[in-house]
């Protein structure tokens, strides 16, 4: 007997932007403008803004990994905002900064800024052994 050969999938239809022939046509903004960049996005520029502000007085942040996370793995009754860890034989200093959490304690763009700063500046300062006002000297004062 026979057998019919094997039927190929269907070719896939060309895409149309909807039964209208309209619809999205490119991007809703181009990537150089903020609304195109993601929350974690924007947050994370706001971590690296804050260390380079703190990597010109204190040269030696070069060798630190800082590192955005979403949440912590949270094993206490309180969620921290930031960790750091110091250098060991396999690997660098560490100071991680959590998105979620701080997101959550600023009501707008101005005061995440002002936290992620507070939090980078307070997890330097601990692993440096120093206080904070001795990182930033403007630490507390926005």
């Amino acid at each position: 007997m026979d057998s019919p050969p094997p039927q190929r999938p269907p070719e896939p239809r060309p895409r149309h932007r909807d039964r209208h022939g309209r619809g999205m046509r490119g991007p809703v903004a181009p990537p150089q403008v903020p609304l195109a960049a993601s929350r974690a996005e924007a947050f994370s520029d706001l971590v690296h803004d804050s260390v380079e502000r703190l990597e010109r007085r204190w040269p030696q942040l070069a060798d630190v990994d800082f590192v955005v996370m979403d949440v912590p793995d949270v094993t206490e009754d309180t969620v921290p905002l930031g960790d750091s860890a110091p250098a060991g034989r396999e690997h660098p200093a560490r100071i991680a900064i959590y998105r979620r959490p701080v997101e959550i304690r600023a009501k707008n763009r101005e005061e995440r800024a002002l936290l992620v700063h507070e939090v980078v500046v307070e997890q330097v300062a601990e692993l440096l052994g120093l206080a904070p006002e001795s990182v930033d000297p403007r630490y507390g004062q926005d």
